[in-house]
């Protein structure tokens, strides 16, 4: 079998800068890649603290011009221990869901972006502490 490794998400938006500063300023992610390679294309890069997957963000390409502004649902960044996560989230300006236990050792809370993309905070019982 081939290795493949999902390592970009393009997240469509309606304002790149706007977009760019809630991930970056607000969820704590890092700036990888901010380039205008041709005059009309912007490409940004952005990763999770901790992520080997990074999202996209940009214009003059199909893989952010052909989906609409607010059409991504469900990004799961997990967290190894949700309450803190939420928190500290919380004290960056984010607007955080309540944590809701779903059973099974998982809890989650959720989170809109300023175009409606939403993501989900994600924390399973098995994966936190060394297994994270």
């Amino acid at each position: 079998m081939v290795r493949m490794k999902l390592e970009l998400v393009p997240v469509p938006v309606a304002d790149v800068d706007r977009a760019k500063a809630f991930y970056v300023e607000r969820l704590g992610f890092t700036e990888d890649v901010d380039v205008r390679p041709v005059d009309g294309v912007r490409v940004v890069q952005l990763t999770p603290p901790g992520s080997a997957c990074s999202i996209g963000l940009g214009t003059g390409l199909p893989a952010y011009d052909d989906a609409a502004p607010g059409s991504v649902r469900g990004l799961h960044l997990v967290v190894d221990d949700i309450e803190r996560a939420r928190a500290d989230l919380v004290g960056r300006g984010v607007d955080v869901g309540e944590v809701v236990d779903v059973g099974g050792g998982v809890r989650y809370a959720w989170i809109t972006d300023p175009d409606g993309n939403t993501l989900t905070l994600q924390e399973m019982a098995w994966r936190t502490g060394d297994a994270f």
